[in-house]
């Protein structure tokens, strides 16, 4: 497919913007630039074509099932998107006057309760750009609590093996040395590993539960107890939070602090580049370290971000909130929970689970046997799924599982969806037992075959350059 800078032809265009009708300004000489910048020329009739072939490269959750793990990418209900467009919250300005903002505050003050009570937590801020950056905006919570209380000793920030890549990222970032402890055989936390690591030097654990292999941690109020009595916090990591929402809280199971996302769990469309949401919340001695809009509250304290966030993704996220409701919220929660472990037992009598236990949201596949019997990857599989119209799941993730696929059905798929995933599945196991080489060589339909991967992550082609 051409870019759209390439279908351009000198002279072309199209009128869509009505004629200005306030007074023209001219800019100081020093301001202009000394060429017009290279924009594309391209009639309506082109332009329309352009966005509808970009439309047919992209398989989004309107295409098709999108069972990509640890994402969340369940549908999304339109209303979110009408309240998001009304015109009083498009057209605000964040320096308006505050007497003409009180239907948003209105908005960030209610979702900031009812968040508060699905989580457990006593304070929220909505500054936080994404979940990785409401990540860093918790550990820093730590970080200011134990200087507040001049406890310098306390460096280090323990990371379970099965944890979201992020994590170690971020506790780096925030200038914590990582440390990583393994996880026991059934998946979960090994008591014994963490034990021998905790001391005086531990500043916090960073943990998500369910946790990354989709299983509820049994230990979890034992963790949260050893942590603390170290004299560490407890962060929690919400990324999985959509298992467990209007069921059981963060902060009843001894978290201190918790970034979520609301660009997925509450229903704003995740990937594709954002507009993302991490708000972050914590247990009331924290809360005076919470980053807030100085405009919006009077306060001098840091901010992580302009403003109070992304507000449109919390207009969704309460619209969300509202529209289940008290008893929606869990009703969710808990058919994610029934689908991933209905979808897991369909396909277990082919593919391994890598834990075969109950799962919550999301479950990991071990294709190490089925590689060794057929010399078929994972990522064969993966590609494969994509000739039949289903997304890829995440592939070789997490990192303590070979060969892994992490599949997330979602609550939003039907009993239908999942049988067919079911049957799509077990014509890969057959095929790859009975002609591998066509798996090698997947996807045959797809706009886009196989890549090199390699190539692609050493030497990207980040933009254009014109001939």
């Amino acid at each position: 497919m051409k870019l759209i800078f390439e279908k351009s032809v000198p002279g072309r265009g199209m009128t869509l913007l009505p004629k200005c009708d306030v007074p023209e300004v001219k800019l100081p000489g020093e301001l202009v630039r000394d060429a017009a910048p290279a924009l594309p020329e391209i009639s309506e009739t082109d332009l329309s074509r352009h966005y509808t072939e970009l439309c047919q490269h992209v398989h989004g959750v309107n295409c098709g099932f999108y069972p990509l793990g640890s994402c969340t990418m369940k549908y999304n209900p339109r209303i979110d998107e009408e309240m998001a467009a009304l015109p009083g919250f498009t057209n605000i300005h964040p320096l308006a006057p505050a007497h003409t903002t009180t239907g948003c505050q209105e908005v960030l003050d209610t979702a900031r309760a009812y968040l508060c009570e699905v989580t457990g937590m006593d304070g929220m801020t909505f500054q936080p750009a994404a979940g990785a950056h409401g990540e860093f905006t918790g550990v820093l919570l730590i970080k200011q609590y134990h200087d507040a209380r001049d406890d310098k000793k306390r460096t280090k920030i323990i990371v379970p093996d099965s944890a979201h890549g992020t994590n170690p990222a971020t506790a780096a970032m925030c200038g914590f040395e990582v440390v990583n402890i393994p996880s026991a055989p059934n998946g979960c936390v090994d008591l014994d590993a963490l034990r021998a690591v905790l001391g005086e030097d531990t500043a916090g654990l960073m943990l998500t539960n369910p946790n990354t292999v989709g299983i509820f941690d049994e230990n979890i109020l034992e963790i949260t107890r050893l942590v603390h009595e170290a004299g560490g916090l407890c962060y929690y990591d919400g990324a999985n939070l959509n298992a467990v929402m209007g069921v059981v809280r963060p902060g009843d199971m001894g978290f201190d602090c918790i970034h979520m996302n609301l660009h997925k769990t509450f229903a704003t469309p995740h990937g594709g580049g954002g507009p993302g949401a991490g708000a972050v919340g914590c247990k009331e001695f924290l809360k005076p370290y919470l980053p807030q809009s100085a405009l919006m509250t009077g306060s001098d304290r840091l901010q992580v971000r302009s403003f109070a966030g992304n507000f449109l993704v919390v207009v969704k996220a309460l619209t969300y909130i509202m529209t289940l409701g008290r008893q929606g919220i869990p009703e969710a929660a808990q058919n994610a929970v029934l689908n991933a472990n209905y979808l897991m037992a369909k396909i277990k009598g082919t593919f391994t689970p890598a834990f075969d236990r109950i799962c919550m949201h999301e479950f990991v596949l071990d294709l190490s046997e089925f590689k060794k019997e057929t010399g078929v990857s994972a990522l064969d599989v993966a590609k494969s799924l994509i000739d039949y119209g289903m997304h890829p799941p995440t592939m070789y993730f997490p990192l303590i599982v070979h060969e892994a696929l992490m599949l997330e059905p979602t609550e939003t798929e039907s009993r239908e969806t999942l049988d067919w995933a079911a049957e799509v599945f077990r014509k890969l196991y057959a095929l790859g037992h009975t002609d591998p080489e066509f798996m090698h060589n997947a996807p045959h339909n797809a706009q886009i075959g196989r890549p090199d991967e390699v190539k692609a992550a050493r030497h990207p082609i980040l933009r254009w350059q014109k001939v």
